[in-house]
């Protein structure tokens, strides 16, 4: 075994930045998510929004990927993508997705899990008018998910986007490009505490009626 591997089993963090108490938390699981994200920004971490997305294909095989989140309200989470990616016909396929804001440096996670739908044609093009041009064009010019031949590939597809915008003031937003929102029936609320018996505390879904559940570390 290499020295690295030597130290892990020994490689830990003793959890006291905080506690997660039922009479602490907010009234819905946005207004808590809304909190705990104001939270993470106003301590500076690196990309607050990035969240781990689990998606399965058909046959069961699960994947996961950081996308960023970009929004999110009573309805659910959103983030943005290509239609065609591995993530996307994944969740035409299955429907359904889970993901995981990892606040490492705040000693915490939220984990969403729940159906999936794409978000309005309206919500799309109001995000799309806020990203940068080159954003725009990235998104026009690779096939995601896809083999290609190398990084030219990537770089000629992307002149050749360029050319074909020229100056155009606006970039229209791609056909294969879009939103979606997982419309969530668990939201779990996890602090890190001492000795590993971390606060966890679950909104759950139930018709139209939420409860908050605490759960065992």
């Amino acid at each position: 075994m290499t020295e690295a591997n030597v130290a892990l089993p020994s490689m830990r963090v003793s959890y006291e930045a905080g506690a997660l108490n039922e009479d602490s938390l907010a009234g819905t699981w946005h207004e808590q998510l809304r909190l705990w994200f104001d939270e993470a920004v106003s301590a500076e971490l690196v990309e607050p929004n990035a969240m781990v997305l689990a998606t399965a294909d058909p046959e069961g095989f699960p994947s996961s990927r950081t996308v960023l989140c970009k929004g999110f309200d009573e309805r659910g989470v959103v983030f943005f993508t290509n239609y065609t990616s591995n993530k996307s016909h994944d969740l035409k396929t299955t429907r359904v997705a889970a993901a995981t804001f990892p606040w490492l440096g705040l000693q915490r996670q939220v984990n969403v899990r729940g159906e999936v739908e794409k978000v309005s044609s309206s919500e799309t093009a109001e995000y799309w008018a806020e990203r940068p041009r080159g954003s725009q064009l990235g998104a026009w010019a690779s096939p995601q998910s896809r083999v290609v031949n190398g990084r030219e590939a990537l770089e000629n597809s992307l002149n050749g986007i360029e050319r074909r915008f020229g100056e155009a003031e606006k970039v229209p937003v791609p056909p294969h490009w879009g939103g979606w929102r997982i419309r969530p029936d668990f939201v779990e609320f996890w602090q890190g505490r001492p000795d590993r018996l971390h606060d966890r505390l679950r909104f759950r879904r139930t018709d139209d009626t939420w409860t908050v559940e605490r759960l065992a570390p």
